[in-house]
């Protein structure tokens, strides 16, 4: 099997595709009415009923057809929220999602972290103190975007890795990777450190420069947004690709699910991993160094918030060729709302508790740090094991041990867009028997826990912990509607097993 098909784009091909069917179809309409009209002697009251059952058939698949061709993929385009809802919550993350960034950054940086105090100064300088707040794009901050992106595409090419497939397609592509997110993850740490210690680049400015480079990053993540709409129109990469007829909705969810640059230049592998999860452990790193400068010291607070998230972001590069078997590479098209999310969102949005604590500095005492520490850690083991459960699982077909003993299964069977039966094993026991998605307890928890050192005196560093609870349980939903839909009654038996989605007991 070829990993892209790039002779034809999806549209033309699923063009010929129901062409052909729809033509099949209406001569089997018509050599069935024949058939039975000769050979078993039916009035013509029956025919008709017969014919009307058949058309309605036959028009039940066409109308699939056209939704399968909408959604680019082999998958029917249905929504998990109602389509007003739907419209409302894309146009209102578009429109509100670029100033909140900005927003929350003057908050942290100039306002004492205090929402009351920009509240107040918006509501007496109004649009022009808007204006005042958001920073124009500098040249330093395009200097820094330009290099840090450009150093971390090198990377992304030029660093040995073993090759990966990921999961087979809708449309029958096999992704092919080259995993080498770890090596790229080790190599831009050591780097940046050693630009810092050596004197040749001072961490500092970047803090110094922050609003102006989220401003850039805001503006020009969206002029790159425009470019994949465009190259999914004009020149998509596979047959994994195609247009809803809706110009909002292919901008905002995307149109291609693999778009790339080449043969080997992977556009989401680019803006998921080694842009926005790199950024979100070099801004870490920044952080700390920019406390340390202004004060001469990092705070218990700040080393327990920075070494969380540096080894949950290990944890992420370390299993990255697991993360591309996920739904944000595997089902989600590269549009705004995963590609803008993690040039923009990912920088600023995750990285804030630090960035509250570089101007707000916390003495936690030995006792309260270490706790925090040691729950931290064992929320993200635990994250990292149910994920790996889940991978041996698949790799071994059920052939391995889950906590001392055999996994209990369901064997589920269903058909491709192609008309053709396979088979999955969905695993019902272990951390994935306690809720189908349990996983995202323990990784809600320990955003909680390099959240806390911050403590309790504002609202904003929490606002990360709020968004991706809001976030993970909108995301297990999707999935349970879109497992649903793919194995049918074998998903009700899974659920009827594992009755929990998320929290165990609760919900």
């Amino acid at each position: 099997m070829s990993v892209w098909d790039t002779s034809k784009t999806s549209g033309d091909w699923r063009e010929r595709e129901i062409d052909s069917r729809r033509n099949s179809q209406q001569r089997s309409v018509v050599l069935f009415w024949l058939s039975e009209r000769t050979l078993v002697g039916l009035t013509d009251r029956d025919l008709r009923e017969r014919r009307e059952r058949r058309e309605r058939d036959f028009s039940k698949e066409r109308n699939l057809s056209k939704l399968e061709r909408e959604k680019g993929i082999g998958e029917m385009a249905e929504t998990v929220h109602s389509p007003w809802l739907t419209y409302t919550s894309m146009l209102s993350l578009l429109t509100l999602c670029p100033p909140f960034v900005i927003l929350l950054w003057y908050t942290m940086v100039h306002a004492d972290g205090s929402v009351m105090q920009t509240f107040d100064y918006l509501k007496q300088n109004g649009i022009e103190g808007f204006k005042n707040i958001w920073p124009m794009p500098s040249p330093i901050a395009w200097k820094i975007i330009a290099c840090f992106g450009a150093f971390e595409a090198f990377l992304q090419l030029a660093l040995p890795g073993k090759r990966f497939q990921g999961p087979i397609s809708p449309a029958g592509n096999v992704p092919v990777y080259k995993a080498n997110g770890l090596q790229a993850y080790v190599v831009t740490l050591v780097t940046y450190l050693g630009l810092w210690w050596f004197g040749i680049f001072d961490p500092s400015i970047v803090y110094d420069h922050l609003g102006e480079i989220y401003s850039a990053l805001v503006f020009g993540s969206f002029i790159f947004c425009i470019f994949l709409y465009l190259k999914g129109h004009i020149a998509p990469s596979s047959t994994d690709s195609g247009s809803s007829g809706n110009a909002i909705i292919d901008f905002y969810w995307g149109m291609e699910l693999y778009p790339r640059i080449g043969k080997y230049f992977d556009i989401k592998v680019f803006t998921n991993c080694r842009f926005g999860m790199m950024s979100w452990a070099v801004l870490a790193l920044t952080y700390c160094i920019k406390q340390y400068e202004m004060n001469g010291k990092v705070s218990d607070s700040m080393l327990v918030n920075t070494v969380l998230m540096l080894v949950y972001i290990t944890k992420f590069f370390w299993w990255e060729s697991g993360y591309w078997c996920t739904m944000d590479i595997a089902h989600d098209r590269a549009g705004f709302y995963i590609c803008w999310g993690c040039l923009v969102w990912v920088p600023s949005i995750y990285t804030s508790p630090g960035m509250y604590l570089v101007n707000h500095p916390v003495n936690l005492g030995t006792l309260l740090a270490v706790s925090i520490l040691l729950a931290g850690l064992l929320c993200i083991y635990i994250n990292y094991d149910c994920d790996r459960q889940r991978q041996e699982f698949r790799r071994t077909n059920g052939k391995c041990t889950i906590w001392g003993k055999a996994p209990s299964k369901i064997v589920a069977s269903y058909r491709t867009t192609k008309g053709e039966t396979k088979t999955s094993l969905l695993l019902t026991s272990g951390w994935w028997g306690l809720s189908r998605h349990f996983h995202y307890v323990p990784e809600i928890s320990a955003a909680f826990f390099w959240t806390v050192p911050a403590l309790f005196n504002h609202f904003l560093p929490y606002f990360y912990v709020i968004f991706l609870t809001i976030l993970l349980f909108d995301r297990a939903k999707r999935d349970d509607d879109r497992c649903s839909s793919k194995y049918g009654k074998y998903w009700k038996m899974y659920c009827d097993k594992v009755r929990y989605r998320v929290i165990p007991g609760i919900y």
